[in-house]
């Protein structure tokens, strides 16, 4: 079966000076609305630039993305089943703190707290479910994001631009196949949620954010001003962990105070990457909030549970009984699993990089890392699988069946467009769905699927992430 061509929401025949004005008026109607970040190449606080978006929304099956919604609630009590489940975990991820550094780490806090008892039982999960339309027909997951979730933002920012866009061009009835979204509402209240659960109404959440430039700022700041929105008397900081270190204490019952404060909820929107730890000293701060009785998300077992080791094992033969005794709630995710395979030191992960290599067309190979930039391809599988075979490296690394998404035309708006530049492109588009929860090792309190994000690209490029340069904001529009 080959890849299959989506057409297009609309047929777009401007001419060249009609087609420019369009593109003006949209950039200016997204950066005045928010859709924006700060520019690596030229930062100052006071400037901003638009995130690159597509000109119109990107066709994506009813079906599919209709299943993705479905689905989201009992990923998410997978996950956080996984989260607790001790034994699982540290089966799951062995051979993988034997080779990455950064999966150690967090593993030996998550044993360290688990020791000595957690402080707070209950976890705050800010989740999304990542898929691509494998030959245009039916979604397929690329993984699982238990930290930093970004876009829930700007995703309704964008689906509010598209539904403009379509009727400036006089395409009004159009506008009903954008489905509505409400991320920001949804990931803010759960953050609303578990403040109340703490319990302390003079308590603040803490956002944890990156040392120095945080270029995603406006997706980050839309939640702190919608929970002011729903709780005005709720106080949201933002620190780095590098800032965090001189500040932040344990009160006598495990409170966690940052200075005069005391913290409810700590929302990581950053420390997901070893970037993050330059020092022993962040190691020993998160170590202590994880520590604290503070309501994590995510908690350190969250975060492990995020893993791409996890997802692979998550996807053995059998697994998925460990966590659910209804088989139609076990077929429902095994249908949006794609083959995931380990590269263990043993008979089956040797036969693995054997197949690998000799067909690595057909692979992607991913480390244990967030953010988009790590995952490797084609010959640059086989050369990496050649160097690391006789190694426990390799360990550190999953093979996953490369997905064959659908391609449509699309119009790709960034920044440094010009009117030579601007031209109709190939573009792949991967489906984004968030969910909410919040439960402890006896009982899951809150879950729910809280809306989406679409995120396109060059078909000719492999990787996506937005903030690391691939990608663009997009949104659905529903076709049969």
């Amino acid at each position: 079966m080959g890849k299959k061509s989506l057409e297009p929401c609309i047929k777009l025949s401007l001419k060249r000076d009609n087609l420019q004005d369009v593109v003006d008026k949209a950039i200016d109607w997204t950066l005045m609305h928010g859709i924006s970040m700060r520019s690596p190449e030229s930062y100052k606080k006071g400037r901003v630039e638009i995130v690159p978006f597509t000109l119109l929304p990107s066709s994506f099956p009813k079906k599919e993305f209709e299943k993705g919604k479905n689905i989201q609630k009992l990923l998410n009590e997978l996950m956080h089943k996984v989260a607790y489940d001790h034994e699982f975990l540290k089966n799951s991820l062995q051979s993988v703190i034997e080779a990455d550094d950064f999966t150690a780490q967090l593993y030996k806090i998550y044993e360290t707290v688990s020791m000595e008892g957690f402080s707070q039982d209950i976890s705050l999960g800010l989740f999304r479910s990542d898929y691509l339309l494998h030959f245009g027909t039916t979604i397929k997951q690329v993984e699982f994001n238990t930290i930093a979730s970004s876009f829930a933002g700007l995703a309704p920012i964008i689906s509010q631009y598209h539904r403009y866009i379509l009727e400036e061009l006089g395409h009004k009835q159009e506008v009903n196949n954008i489905p509505n979204n409400n991320t920001t509402v949804g990931f803010s209240t759960g953050l609303v949620h578990a403040w109340e659960l703490y319990n302390n109404k003079e308590a603040a959440i803490l956002f944890v954010v990156e040392n120095g430039v945080t270029y995603n700022i406006s997706d980050q700041r839309f939640h702190e001003f919608e929970i002011r929105r729903l709780s005005p008397e709720i106080k949201v900081i933002r620190k780095s962990l590098v800032s965090l270190k001189s500040c932040l204490n344990l009160g006598p019952n495990k409170e966690l105070l940052l200075d005069d404060d005391v913290i409810a909820v700590v929302y990581f929107r950053a420390g997901y990457g070893p970037e993050t730890y330059s020092t022993d000293c962040e190691w020993s701060t998160r170590l202590l909030i994880e520590r604290s009785c503070a309501i994590k998300c995510p908690s350190i077992q969250y975060h492990l549970a995020g893993s791409k080791k996890v997802q692979q094992a998550l996807a053995v033969p059998g697994a998925l009984n460990r966590f659910f005794d209804d088989p139609i709630c076990i077929k429902q995710i095994q249908d949006v699993f794609t083959g995931l395979y380990s590269l263990d030191l043993n008979s089956d992960g040797e036969a693995n990089i054997e197949r690998a290599i000799k067909e690595h067309n057909n692979y992607v190979l991913k480390p244990q890392r967030e953010g988009g930039g790590n995952n490797l391809y084609n010959k640059d599988i086989k050369n990496k699988l050649l160097e690391i075979r006789k190694s426990k490296e390799r360990t550190a690394w999953i093979l996953m069946d490369r997905i064959s998404p659908g391609t449509q035309n699309n119009y790709l708006i960034t920044p440094n467009i010009t009117s030579q530049t601007l031209k109709s492109s190939e573009v792949v588009s991967e489906l984004g769905i968030y969910g909410v929860i919040i439960g402890n090792k006896n009982k899951i309190m809150h879950n729910e699927e809280v809306g989406h994000v679409l995120r396109s690209k060059l078909a000719s490029t492999n990787e996506g992430g937005i903030v690391a340069g691939f990608g663009v904001l997009d949104s659905p529009y529903l076709i049969a």
